[in-house]
């Protein structure tokens, strides 16, 4: 799925001065709160001088108070304002500014706030919707592909060329969800549909457009053409034949489940061979995909299948607790090192599983010893129950005379929780 890349530049700069602006404005609202209670207390404590009556000036100093204590109260207010729109500034949340002239007409109409057409929800309370786009797609290199995204003719057919590896780069670059627009998307003339799980796709049931091959002869010639060939790829029999010790059975894993696996997500499950396996066995498995270089999710769909587009770094769409059985196979996302990366994905992962549920790592790689410690390390604080756990050593292929790469195989089951 790809790595993530961060480089630190303008934006440490633009980090530091923030920072900057925010200790000063701390000073100031501390200088304010000193200077005006000072103020205060003197007030209070401050005796006429003249000998008249004591209650004239005990009110009069009451009122002064009163006057004193309410612009310490403004001028809290004020500061934190100016402190939520500094974080806000050092976020950069409102750095997407529909008003640009480089955003297009549909861009800048969906990016505005739409009144409900009934009113006030009285659940909610709300009045308007906001659209859901991440502050990311304003970055430098998203929004010239955003503004191309959303660049069309209202009601009409969608483009077609690249439209679809638009849509893939700006979701691998975090901005996402992308908006909706108003074209229709361009659909084959007929629908076309493998003959089984594991019969062969015709070329007709996919639209090739925006894809460098256009067959699948042509997609079986690169590797990641293996995925696509059912007859002689290397779906074929994994899962129900094992190659080595890291290499789990679906039968001895729904066994583990005793019977009560009936639906789950395969995380990253590329052709979603694994939901096809499932499938045979009556189990609803919904599969994310990304089409790089492929189109996967087409692919899965003529199978019969259920294809999510979705990456790794976004929150999963559904509800806590919903799953039986969540699949990982190999390393969504190993490009990435930072550990805390994989805590944020653990956490989800662990959301969207129910109590007693499984979560089966298939062949999941490690990199070295040091990231099986941190995942063996996460994974416990977890609580997870070994149901099985094989940690194997294999020969990196693409790397002749390279270090072994560690995988760890696991089916863990999810405890319950106060």
């Amino acid at each position: 799925m790809g790595s993530v890349s961060l480089k630190i530049g303008d934006g440490t700069a633009r980090f530091r001065r923030a920072t900057l602006c925010s200790s000063a404005l701390h000073l100031l609202m501390l200088l304010s709160v000193v200077t005006t209670n000072l103020f205060a207390l003197y007030a209070f404590t401050r005796h006429p001088n003249n000998g008249g009556d004591g209650r004239g000036g005990h009110q009069k100093n009451l009122s002064l108070i009163s006057e004193r204590v309410s612009q310490i109260l403004r001028e809290i207010e004020s500061s934190q304002k100016r402190l939520a729109s500094i974080e806000r500034e050092i976020l950069g949340y409102d750095t997407l500014d529909p008003n640009q002239p480089s955003v297009p007409p549909e861009l800048r109409l969906f990016l505005r706030r739409h009144p409900l057409p009934l009113g006030r929800d009285s659940r909610s309370g709300i009045t308007d919707m906001a659209s859901s786009v991440s502050h990311l797609c304003s970055s430098p290199s998203s929004l010239p592909l955003l503004s191309h995204f959303s660049s069309y003719e209202p009601y009409s057919p969608c483009p077609a060329n690249a439209d679809l590896s638009l849509a893939v780069k700006l979701v691998t670059r975090g901005c996402e969800p992308l908006p909706r627009r108003r074209c229709a998307s361009k659909s084959p003339s007929r629908a076309i549909t493998g003959d089984s799980l594991w019969g062969l796709v015709p070329d007709k049931a996919i639209d090739w457009s925006g894809f460098g091959c256009k067959s699948f002869d042509c997609l079986y010639k690169k590797p990641i053409g293996r995925e696509f060939d059912l007859i002689n790829g290397s779906e074929r029999f994994r899962w129900v034949r094992s190659r080595g010790k890291n290499d789990f059975l679906v039968d001895e894993v729904l066994g583990l489940g005793r019977g009560n696996v009936r639906i789950g997500f395969d995380i990253g499950g590329g052709t979603a061979g694994f939901a096809a396996r499932m499938a045979e066995r009556n189990v609803t498995v919904v599969t994310s995909t990304l089409d790089i270089d492929a189109p996967f999710s087409q692919f899965v769909a003529a199978r019969g299948l259920f294809p999510l587009f979705l990456t790794a770094g976004q929150r999963f769409p559904f509800h806590d607790g919903v799953f039986d059985l969540v699949h990982v196979w190999n390393g969504f996302g190993e490009g990435n090192k930072r550990k805390e990366w994989l805590e944020f994905l653990m956490f989800d992962v662990d959301r969207v599983l129910r109590v007693g549920g499984l979560l089966w790592l298939d062949n999941y790689q490690c990199l070295d010893d040091e990231r099986k410690r941190e995942l063996t390390m996460l994974i416990e604080r977890f609580g997870y129950k070994k149901l099985k756990w094989v940690v194997g050593e294999k020969a990196d292929t693409g790397n002749a005379g390279g270090k072994p790469k560690v995988y760890l195989s696991a089916v863990l089951q999810k405890p319950p929780r106060g």
